[in-house]
């Protein structure tokens, strides 16, 4: 008995875990958040481009962007905070 409650209470805590770790498609040596340009000038710079934002999150020390680029792709693409260089783009 006690080692299903053990099995139990270790999947709770693993699968807790999982939504924090970063999806590995992309990372950024992106250096101390206090460097970091906001996500609100990336949005303003990628709306000035064409482009649609959805969501802005950070995922591997990079800007991860959910959009509509201006070719009216639905993408997901990654930036580095602090250059906003392109690291990543994959299509949805």
């Amino acid at each position: 008995m006690k080692s299903a409650l053990y099995a139990f209470v270790s999947a709770v805590l693993i699968g807790a875990a999982l939504p924090a770790a970063a999806t590995g498609l992309a990372t950024c040596d992106s250096g101390d958040r206090s460097g970091w340009k906001s996500q609100e000038d990336l949005k303003a710079q990628l709306s000035a481009k064409g482009w649609k934002i959805r969501r802005i999150k950070i995922d591997g020390g990079c800007y991860e962007v959910y959009a509509i680029n201006d070719k009216g792709e639905l993408v997901e693409s990654y930036f580095h905070p602090v250059t906003f260089d392109h690291v990543l783009t994959s299509k949805r």
